[in-house]
C-alpha cells in the first residue's frame, strides 16, 4: 500500500519554480503615482478640525451617533469527540463551567498555569460557574485533565494558520463588514474612526508582573452592563435581539461612546474613538501647548519649591521634595490604591518608606537616594541619584519613627500635589510636568546628535538615541523579544556576507584599474571602471546602513521607544526636525501615527521650538 508524500509536490515546485513577472519601469512609476494620488484624496476628505474655532469649554461635540459596541459571538457546547476528565472519569460539564474550563485549557502551555496564585484564583471562581451538583464531584484543581480541550485548542489555532488563500479572504471580507458597521460614528457630521468598538470576549486576567488577581474569571459583558451615550437627536443603537442597555446618556461633554464595568478590578472600560479622530487630537494637542506654557513659567515653579523644602508646615515640605522628585527625575504621581486591589506598584506620591535607601556617601557622591519600586505595568524603577542637602535632609525627617511599610510622604497624595500644581499655571498636573521633561529632553538631544552632513541611516540614529534618552528618563523598559538573539545573528550574518561583497567589489574595481592602465585608450575599459566605482559605493551604502541597524537594535534591546514617542514627546518637534534635516516623515512615524498626529503635520514649519 502507498503512502502519499505531502512534502512531494512542494518540491515538484521547487524544481520548476513559477517565474513572476518582473514589473517594468513605467508600471512602477504608475504604482507610486496611484499611491501618491490616493494620498492626496485622503488629505482633501481629512476633517482638518484644527483650523475651526473650539467648543466654549467643557463641550465636547454637539452631534454623535453609531452603532453601538460589537459583541462577542456566545459560546458553544464542545464537540461530542473532547472531552473534560476528572480523577480519570468523563465529566460532562455545563455550558457556564465547560467555558471557563476551556480558558484554562487553552492556557496549559503558559507559566501562568503553574502558579499557585493564578491556580487558587482560577479554581475559586471557575467553581462559581459550576452547579451544585459539579461543585460538589470537582473539588481538587489537581485531578483535573484539561488535556483533550487543549488538544482542540491547538489543532483550531494551526487550522488558521493553514487557511486557504480564499478562506483568509472570506474571513477579511467578514471582518471588514463588523468595521463598517460598527466601527465609525457621526461625529459633528463627520465619519469618525472607533478605536476599540470591540468588546472583549471573556476569559481569565493575567494582569502584569505577579499580579495578586491572576487567574479570576473576566466575566462576559451583556449589554445589560453597557451605558451608552449618544446625541438627543441621534438614532439610538439597538442592542442585540433579547436584550436591552444598562442606560442611554446623551452626555456631550464627555468623549466615551458607551462605558461598562469590568469585574476582576472594578475599573470603569470605555468605547472611545480612534487616536486619529478629533477628540483625541484636541486632547494631544491641548496637553502639549500647556506643557508648552509651563516653559515659560518652569524657572519660576522650582524656585518656589526650592523654597517650600524649608517651609515650616510638613505638608508643604513633602509637597515640594515630590514636586522636586517629579522635575527632576520624571517620576509618575502615583496613586493610592486598596491593599489587595492591584499589583504592589507605586509612583512618586504613594512612595513607602521601604523603596527609598539613603547614603550620606556612596561611589564618591554625597547626598545619595537610592529608589527601588515597582512602577507602571510593575516595570522596576532603580536609580540612584545625588541630591540636594536640604531634600536629603527632608527625607530623613519624613522617614523618622516610621516602619519599612509607611507612607513616605503621609501628608500628601496625588489629588493634593495636582491641585498646587493646577494653581500655579491652569492645566498643569504632574503628568504635564513630565511630559514638559520628556519634550524639552528630545528637543535638546536632538540639537546635540544631529548632523546635516550625516547620511540619512545615520540622522535616523540620531533620532532613536535622542528619544532613547527620553525612555531612559521616563523609565520606559521592555524585556527583549524572545527572538532578539536569532534576530541579530541573522543580522550579523547579513553583514558579513556585505563585507565579503565589498572585499570582492573592491578587488574587481582594482583589477580593472589595472586594465585601464595597460590599455589607456580603450573608452570601454573606463566605463566598466566606473561601474565598478559604482558598486564599490553601493556596498559601502548597504554594509553602513546595516551596521547602523545593528547598532540601534542593540542600544534599544531593553528599551521601549514607542511610549514616549506617542505620548509624552510633543510631535512638532520630529516634523521640525525631518523637516531642518530632510528625512522623510514616514521615517519617524507610520501611517496609523502621521494620522494621530496629522494635526502637528500640517501645521509645523522647520523653525518650530517647542
Amino acid at each position: 500500500m502507498f503512502q502519499c508524500n505531502p512534502h512531494k509536490p512542494k518540491k515538484e515546485e521547487a524544481e520548476h519554480p513559477v517565474t513572476t513577472k518582473k514589473k517594468s519601469k513605467e508600471e512602477i512609476e504608475a504604482a507610486k503615482a496611484l499611491k501618491i494620488k490616493k494620498r492626496e484624496e485622503e488629505e482633501q476628505q481629512r476633517w482638518r478640525w484644527w483650523e475651526e474655532d473650539k467648543y466654549e469649554d467643557g463641550i465636547k461635540w454637539k452631534f454623535l451617533e453609531h452603532r453601538g459596541p460589537f459583541f462577542p459571538p456566545e459560546y458553544q457546547h464542545l464537540p461530542d469527540n473532547v472531552n473534560f476528565y476528572y480523577n480519570g472519569k468523563v465529566v460532562k460539564l455545563g455550558l457556564a463551567a465547560e467555558e471557563v474550563a476551556l480558558f484554562f485549557a487553552q492556557m496549559l502551555d503558559h507559566e501562568y498555569t503553574t502558579k499557585d496564585v493564578f491556580r487558587n484564583n482560577f479554581f475559586k471562581d471557575w467553581r462559581k460557574e459550576m452547579t451544585l451538583e459539579e461543585r460538589v464531584l470537582i473539588s481538587d484543581l489537581n485531578k483535573c485533565d484539561f488535556r483533550e480541550l487543549h488538544t482542540m485548542h491547538k489543532e483550531k489555532v494551526e487550522a488558521r494558520k493553514v487557511l486557504s488563500k480564499e478562506e483568509k479572504l472570506v474571513m477579511k471580507e467578514a471582518n471588514q463588514k463588523i468595521v463598517e458597521e460598527y466601527g465609525f460614528c457621526i461625529l459633528d457630521h463627520h465619519r469618525e474612526r472607533i478605536g476599540n468598538f470591540k468588546i472583549e470576549p471573556p476569559g481569565l486576567f493575567r494582569g502584569r508582573g505577579e499580579h495578586p488577581k491572576q487567574g479570576m474569571l473576566k466575566k462576559r459583558i451583556q449589554p445589560e452592563d453597557v451605558i451608552i451615550n449618544c446625541a438627543k437627536k441621534s438614532c439610538i443603537p439597538e442592542p442585540p435581539a433579547g436584550h436591552h442597555w444598562k442606560e442611554v446618556r446623551h452626555d456631550n461633554t464627555v468623549t466615551w461612546l458607551a462605558s461598562w464595568t469590568e469585574n476582576v478590578q472594578g475599573s470603569c472600560k470605555y468605547v472611545m474613538l480612534n487616536p486619529s479622530s478629533k477628540l483625541k487630537g484636541e486632547k494631544d494637542w491641548e496637553k502639549y501647548e500647556v506643557a508648552r506654557r509651563l516653559k515659560s513659567c518652569v524657572n519660576g515653579i522650582r524656585q518656589q519649591y526650592q523654597q517650600d523644602i524649608k517651609s515650616k508646615q510638613m505638608e508643604t515640605r513633602q509637597r515640594a521634595v515630590a514636586l522636586y522628585f517629579i522635575d527632576k527625575l520624571a517620576l509618575r504621581a502615583g496613586n493610592e490604591k486598596e491593599e489587595g486591589e492591584t499589583a504592589d506598584t507605586v509612583g512618586c506620591c504613594s512612595l513607602r518608606v521601604e523603596h527609598i535607601t539613603l547614603h550620606d556617601l556612596l561611589e564618591d557622591k554625597d547626598c545619595v537616594v537610592e529608589f527601588d519600586f515597582l512602577g507602571k505595568d510593575c516595570i522596576r524603577y532603580y536609580n540612584k541619584v545625588p541630591v540636594t542637602k536640604r531634600v536629603f535632609k527632608n527625607l530623613k525627617l519624613f522617614m523618622k519613627n516610621k516602619e519599612p511599610g509607611d507612607d513616605l510622604f503621609d501628608r500628601l497624595n496625588t489629588c493634593l500635589l495636582n491641585k498646587h500644581l493646577s494653581s500655579l499655571l491652569p492645566g498643569l498636573t504632574a503628568k504635564v510636568f513630565r511630559t514638559f521633561n520628556a519634550s524639552i529632553t528630545l528637543q535638546e538631544q536632538l540639537q546635540q546628535l544631529s548632523n546635516m552632513t550625516d547620511n540619512p541611516a545615520e540622522k535616523l540614529l540620531s533620532y532613536n538615541r535622542a528619544n532613547r534618552a527620553v525612555a531612559v528618563l521616563c523609565n520606559h523598559q521592555r524585556v527583549p523579544p524572545k527572538t532578539f538573539d536569532q534576530s541579530m545573528a541573522n543580522l550579523q550574518s547579513k553583514i558579513d556576507g556585505r563585507r565579503e561583497q565589498l572585499a570582492l567589489a573592491k578587488s574587481e574595481l582594482k583589477l580593472a584599474k589595472k586594465e585601464v592602465k595597460a590599455h589607456s585608450s580603450d573608452g570601454k575599459l573606463q566605463a566598466v571602471v566606473e561601474r565598478k566605482k559604482k558598486a564599490v559605493q553601493r556596498c559601502e551604502e548597504q554594509l553602513m546602513k546595516m551596521e547602523v541597524q545593528a547598532t540601534n537594535r542593540e542600544e534599544n534591546k531593553q528599551i521601549a521607544l514607542g511610549t514616549s514617542k506617542l505620548n509624552y514627546l510633543d510631535p512638532r518637534i520630529s516634523v521640525a526636525w525631518c523637516k531642518n534635516m530632510e528625512v522623510p516623515l514616514d521615517k519617524i512615524y507610520n501611517k496609523s501615527q502621521r494620522d494621530k498626529f496629522a494635526w502637528a503635520v500640517d501645521m509645523t514649519g522647520a523653525d518650530f521650538i517647542f
